[in-house]
């Protein structure tokens, strides 16, 4: 092993401190924006010493990718925790998250905003986000639906829509609207 394999690998070791890194910097940056939120404050914060989180992280982007995956490996798990789930329980997971997690918009989404080049590293995982998404739901719809891509990438709009409506509106009937719409995509007779 080389001496950077050595030392990335120590910079990935789980610690107390990384965990409140992570944990401090993707509540305040998906809370009130990642421009709008310093180093200083996420490290004042998180009660972790500068030398610590560059122990970890390059800097505030690489911070902003750790938060990203974090959040994919989250969501991954919330949407394939029962194993080859149906279009329509699938749907109704992703509309409860309106409801708890996400009521701040799509985390993945604002992050693409403030990191427009699309070669960006965060760009980058906004974007194996979103076709991991789209697959997982083409999918679980297969047959169900004569164009499942076309179908698939549907819903991925009308997810998008939701999760900024559900932070401008009433998220229940948000995620009222988002069943509705999806369902109807799915089955027009229904």
């Amino acid at each position: 092993m080389s001496s950077a394999a050595g030392l990335e690998g120590e910079r990935t070791r789980p610690s107390a401190a990384r965990e409140r890194l992570l944990t401090t910097a993707s509540e305040l940056f998906y809370r009130e924006g990642i421009g709008r939120v310093g180093m200083d404050r996420v490290l004042s914060e998180a009660g972790v010493p500068r030398a610590t989180m560059y122990r970890h992280f390059s800097g505030k982007e690489a911070l902003v990718v750790a938060c990203l995956e974090r959040e994919d490996a989250r969501v991954r798990a919330a949407l394939t925790a029962s194993p080859d789930p149906d279009a329509d329980t699938l749907l109704v997971l992703i509309a409860d998250d309106l409801m708890g997690r996400h009521s701040r918009g799509c985390p993945f989404i604002n992050a693409a905003i403030e990191y427009p080049d699309p070669a960006s590293e965060v760009r980058r995982i906004v974007t194996a986000h979103r076709a991991w998404f789209a697959e997982l739901l083409e999918g679980a719809l297969g047959d169900s639906a004569a164009s499942s891509s076309a179908l698939a990438a549907e819903i991925v709009l009308l997810r998008d829509g939701a999760l900024v409506g559900g932070y401008l509106d009433e998220p229940a009937a948000v995620r009222a609207a988002f069943l509705r719409a999806a369902r109807a995509l799915i089955d027009p007779a229904r």
